[in-house]
């Protein structure tokens, strides 16, 4: 008989679990610390429950958590894993270690609906959404690992792996609700990014329902341009997109940030600094300027890195504070874009 994971279990729905099986509810609250507080590896663990009822959990329930399949190390120190999904899929995770500070990039679905031009998961296609299990999972299993093997503990978490946050975007904010909740892992949710194109489906509920930063690809701030990079200009203009952001407050401890892959002779020109500024211009923000990878088949170019820097000195000196990002990761295909599980799924 299958059993029915407890990872990414709300607090409610771990008394729902006791209710079930007949348990005081306040075993929930210790089922939960077990869980996401210590990271244990199955119910037997949980010392604090009484052997009765361990016994009756461990015939319908499971910890849940799954080990990657596959680790892939760089020479700069990140670490790739392969990830089983809980539809026979896979995704990839990024660990990238920074000093003291470690970041998990995470993904939210199989492959990706955008088809943005430059994007490597985009051309893998979409192949099923990620349940609460699977992206809570990436980080339960990193965390047991970072223990194992004395890595640098997670930091930070942000949603920039394979898929679209706001595709996805139940079991996402479901995900961040545990992250951050007092019975989950109890982070800030300041600690947290949540990635996204900027589609109009569910970009207010991720300003209104959310308090983790956001970052948003935007890539170029010409109409026409942006959607040749990214079809999802069409259906959420990159104009209107800012006249929302407007509405809100980014001057306290939220943050947007606009993520800014850079291509050579395309979106790398002083015209093209001129309008980045004039659309950001009345907006709190930054900007992360991103080295493009060559992804095969895409007709673009990299960028020179004195272009780069122009680029970014233009808005800082125009009041876009603007930082290049550090690339980590490339030689294990591990970069921003490079994520895909193609190879896997044309292997089933």
């Amino acid at each position: 008989m299958t059993k029915t994971p407890l990872i990414g279990m709300t607090l409610e729905e771990l008394q729902d679990v006791c209710l079930q099986l007949s348990m005081p509810k306040f075993t929930a609250k210790q089922m939960a610390q077990w869980i996401y507080g210590k990271h244990v590896r199955d119910i037997g663990e949980m010392t604090n429950l009484s052997k009765a009822n361990r016994e009756k959990m461990e015939e319908l329930f499971c910890v849940g958590w799954a080990a990657p399949i596959e680790t892939s190390r760089s020479k700069d120190g990140t670490v790739k894993y392969l990830f089983p999904t809980e539809n026979g899929k896979f995704v990839e995770t990024v660990y990238i270690p920074d000093g003291d500070r470690a970041t998990l990039c995470v993904s939210c679905q199989v492959g990706c609906k955008m088809n943005c031009l430059f994007c490597q998961t985009g051309k893998q296609g979409w192949q099923g959404d990620l349940t609460t299990r699977d992206i809570l999972n990436q980080i339960y299993t990193v965390d047991l690992l970072a223990t194992q093997e004395e890595m640098t503990p997670l930091s930070n978490i942000v949603y920039m792996g394979q898929g679209e946050p706001l595709d996805n975007f139940d079991q996402v904010l479901k995900s961040t609700e545990i992250l951050t909740a007092d019975y989950g892992w109890g982070w800030s949710p300041r600690r947290i990014t949540i990635s996204t194109v900027g589609l109009r489906k569910n970009m207010r509920r991720l300003l209104d329902e959310c308090e983790c930063h956001i970052a948003v690809s935007l890539h170029s701030p010409i109409h026409e341009q942006r959607l040749q990079l990214m079809p999802a200009e069409r259906q959420f203009p990159i104009d209107e997109m800012i006249d929302l952001l407007k509405e809100y407050d980014w001057s306290h401890q939220r943050r947007i940030t606009f993520e800014y892959t850079m291509f050579g002779g395309t979106n790398d020109s002083p015209l093209h600094a001129k309008e980045l500024t004039r659309l950001l211009r009345e907006l709190f923000c930054r900007v992360n300027l991103i080295r493009w990878h060559k992804v095969p088949d895409v007709p673009l170019k990299e960028v020179e890195m004195e272009v780069m820097e122009h680029f970014r000195d233009y808005l800082n000196n125009h009041g876009i504070t603007t930082t290049i990002r550090a690339s980590r990761g490339q030689d294990i295909w591990a970069a921003c874009g490079l994520l895909s599980t193609k190879k896997q799924t044309e292997n089933q």
